[in-house]
Formats: C-alpha cells, structure tokens, sequence
C-alpha cells in the first residue's frame, strides 16, 4: 500500500474526474463503505441509534450520504455543526437525506443536539476532513468531546478523525477518538504516525471508483513494507549452502551488566539465518554469553573499569573486520564513555563491511554524527525515538511530531539507513524513499525487542542482503513474530526472548 498526502489525495481525484469518473460517484461510493461497516456493526451488536455529526464542506457530504443508507435500518440523526452545508456536493446530498432522518442544528437546537450524541449507540464522524489544519470550531469541540465522553456508542470517523491534521498526525487540541476510520483509495500520513494513531482505531481501505492507473502513477509520501515484502522475499537456501556462504557476523555488544543485549541481538542473529556468528564481548561477561550462546565463536577482549571495552582493542576488531566477517552489529549493550566513543566511531571510519548501528553505537555518535560522513560502507541506524532525538539535538516530542520528515531528512543528509522505531516503524532511505511497517504491537514495548531487531537486521546483512532490504525486511518479520506471541501469550506477557523461539515458524 501506498501513503499518500493530502494536496497529492485531491490531485488523484481531479484526475480521476478528467477521466470520466463524477465526485458525486465518488462521494456516493464513499458513504456506502462507511455505511456498509456501520450496518454490519448494528447488526452484529444489535442497536439502533445513530448519530452522523456533519460538516459544512465535502466531509459532511459524506455523512449525509451514511445517513441516508443507515435510514433504511436505523434510527438516525443528523447534526450539522458548523452549519449549513456549503458545497455543491454537500448541498445536493443534504437535500436527498429522508424525511425519517432527525436533522439538528447545533448549536441552535443545543439540548436536541447534546441528547443525541449522549444517548447514540453509533457515532459517525464527518466533520472535517483532509484538509483540517487548525483547531476545531467551538461547536464542533462540544459535540467532539462529548462523543469521546459516550463510552457505550461505537465511534467510526470518515476518511479521518476530526481534530488531526492529515500530513502530520498532529493533534493541535483534541480530536475525535475513534474506534474505526474508513479512508478512501490510499492510506494518508496521519494513519501511520504518531500521535494520530492512537486515535483511529482499526483502518479499513475503501474504494470509491478511481482507476487504479491514477493511483499507481501518484506521488506518495511513504509505502507499506508488505507491498515491499510482496516484491523481495526472504531468499530460499541453496542446497550447497555452508556456513561460509551464509555470512559471517562480527557482533560488537555488551558490556559488564548489559551481557542480555549480547545475547538477545545474538540469538536473533543465529535464529535468522547467519551462517557463522562471532562475538566481541568484555571478558567479565564472556562465561554469561558463551553459556547462551553456544552455536557462537567469541573474542573475549580487554575491558575498563566500568565493564566496557577497552578502545586498546580497537586495533583487534578492525582487523577481524577486514577479514572473513561479512557484516558487523555495533552498541547493543555496549554502554558509555569516552573508550566507547573512540571504539564505534573508528570501527564506522574503517569498515569495509555493512554495519547494524544500535542503541550505545548510536549514543557514542551523537556528539560527533559526522563520522557517518566518513563511513565506507553502509549503515543502518535503529534509533528509538529519544536516541533519533540525541542525533538530531531536538527532543523526543520534536521527533514524534514529525517522524517522517525526520527520518526522511536524516536519511538522505547522512547517506544511511535509518530505522525509526515505535508504533507504525519508519524505514527511511538515503534515495528519500520511506516505508512503514504496519505489523507488530504494544507487547514489544519491552528492553531486549531492539536488540532482537538489530539482530535480524545484521545477520540479513552478513547473508548478502542490501541495507534497504535488510532494514526492510528484519522490521516487518520482527513484527510478525510480535503479533504471533500477543496472539499465544497475549501482548501482557510477552517477551523478546518468546520473539526469537517464535522465529522458526515465521520463516
């Protein structure tokens, strides 16, 4: 699937309507998906009442067209808020909704207007639509909050909820919080980024008679990375495969006290399919790591005081880098300090090879982001957000704000791949092309889920794969495995080592 923004959305239908397709066919075709799902949940939860807040734009013209449909098996009212309808489109379909339909003018009909949103068991949302991009008007905050208020009703928003601007998914006040939002013909940003996402429910996709010629030709913000898994799949293993010719993985990770992140970015590393792993780890934690890793090969290195590596050992890892190592995994669990500063970024200065940078990696090189300048071979960088706000000087909220452009902007600027976690990932590449991957859940919130990423991702990496695909596809199955532990475990439970045991049945 693509993303699309919204000046892009209106350029599809202009087109579209210069190749013969009518807006009034459009705006009908609309309504009926959006009616379509409210009918089938009336009908599965048994009620009745319904109520479609309208706008005085084309929005609105979409939920007098819901009402008209719903007329036929529900109780349904009407209320325009933000007055009469202004729009050809609006006009013409206001004027065809059914005698039986309640129409209230809010807020000139104030306590008809309350009563019907207080006591609605469904509550459609068609007040604003792609082109929100201030804060609601006051009567419509009203009848949004108190919508939000309603907890029995079941809440569906049209195209999207109202109160979020659509290119963004920012929130400038409040905004409606629905439980489904039906978009039409493409997916828009606010689907997909923070904090918007939060408030949309699940997503159903409809179409309303656009060719699908215009939509392929589009420009689009983002794509999804099943469509990108639909077009590179996983590599099937040749039957003279050997461990050689699946990679070799030099892993560059732990520190004394942070030994797991050794062993879970490892563990997923083996799991995903590297022929050989090697790990670099302080010798404090070496007995911890071999023990649980033992299909691994280890250099147990000099360490300092705190339990890091010691940058005398720089020397000793560059040069096995040069080596047989196919790709190395830089920072999980690497911790800090002026040693560890020294050590990534000379290892990113040097390597001939593809590198994961994660966690410490990325924090070493927060003071001095240039020396991914300097790298000669690709890197992929697996920031959380408040790491991407360390490499950026910002803060967590501006991140979240805008992740795409963000991601987008630093991507290309330093020539890397960057993987922005968090719900709804962002993987940004240096061309400027951005992917988001819809998969996963809220049971990976937990310390360990980034490590098993950047595993997957570098032993992709070792195997032959470019940064693109690696990033790509290590973020999409690392989803799908997260969705298949919520399902057995549920999202509660879960936990990042059930990820990697979970790993053989996804692959």
């Amino acid at each position: 699937m693509i993303v699309v923004e919204s000046n892009e959305i209106k350029n599809i239908e202009r087109l579209a309507a210069r190749a013969g397709v009518s807006t009034a066919n459009m705006m009908e075709q609309a309504g009926a998906a959006v009616a379509e799902l409210a009918m089938k949940i009336t009908a599965e939860k048994k009620l009745k009442k319904v109520t479609v807040l309208c706008g005085k734009g084309n929005n609105g013209g979409d939920g007098f067209v819901i009402a008209r449909f719903l007329s036929y098996m529900c109780d349904v009212t009407v209320i325009t808020c933000c007055g009469y309808p202004e729009t050809d489109l609006a006009k013409l379909n206001y004027n065809l909704i059914p005698d039986k339909v309640n129409i209230i003018s809010f807020p000139d009909e104030y306590e008809e207007g309350i009563s019907a949103v207080s006591d609605a068991e469904v509550i459609i949302d068609a007040v604003y639509g792609i082109g929100f991009r201030d804060c609601l008007d006051a009567s419509s905050t009203e009848l949004i909050e108190l919508s939000n208020q309603n907890k029995q009703a079941v809440r569906i928003a049209v195209d999207i909820p109202s109160g979020i601007i659509c290119n963004t998914g920012e929130i400038p006040d409040i905004c409606f919080h629905a439980d489904h939002t039906v978009t039409f013909t493409t997916l828009k940003p606010l689907h997909v980024l923070y904090p918007a996402i939060d408030y949309c429910g699940s997503i159903t996709i409809a179409k309303v008679g656009i060719p699908q010629n215009i939509v392929d030709a589009c420009t689009y913000a983002m794509r999804t990375t099943d469509e990108y898994i639909e077009r590179h799949s996983l590599p099937s293993s040749k039957k003279t495969a050997h461990k050689g010719s699946n990679g070799t993985l030099l892993s560059v990770c732990g520190s004394y006290g942070m030994a797991g992140a050794a062993v879970l970015s490892g563990m997923a590393a083996l799991r995903s399919g590297v022929g050989l792993l090697k790990c670099a780890v302080p010798r404090s934690i070496y007995q911890i790591v071999g023990s649980r890793l033992t299909e691994a090969v280890f250099m147990p290195l000099k360490e300092e005081e705190n339990g890091t590596l010691s940058s005398s050992e720089t020397g000793r890892i560059i040069d096995e880098i040069s080596g047989r190592t196919s790709a190395v995994l830089l920072g999980c669990g690497l911790g800090t300090g002026d040693n560890v500063t020294s050590l990534v970024s000379d290892i990113i200065m040097t390597s001939t090879k593809p590198i994961v940078l994660d966690a410490d990696g990325i924090n070493a090189i927060a003071g001095n982001i240039d020396v991914l300048r300097a790298s000669m071979s690709p890197v992929i960088l697996t920031p959380h957000p408040g790491e991407m706000a360390r490499l950026t000087g910002t803060n967590t909220m501006a991140v979240q704000s805008d992740r795409y452009r963000t991601a987008r902007n630093f991507a290309s600027e330093y020539n890397v791949t960057l993987v922005l976690k968090g719900a709804d990932t962002l993987i940004a590449l240096p061309d400027g092309n951005v992917y988001v991957n819809l998969t996963g859940n809220s049971g990976m919130a937990r310390g360990g889920s980034g490590d098993v990423l950047a595993g997957m991702a570098a032993s992709f990496l070792a195997q032959g794969m470019s940064a693109d695909k690696a990033a790509i596809l290590a973020v999409y199955y690392h989803g799908i495995v997260g969705d298949k532990c919520a399902e057995e475990l549920s999202p509660r439970t879960m936990l990042p080592s059930d990820m990697i045991d979970r790993l053989r049945f996804v692959f």
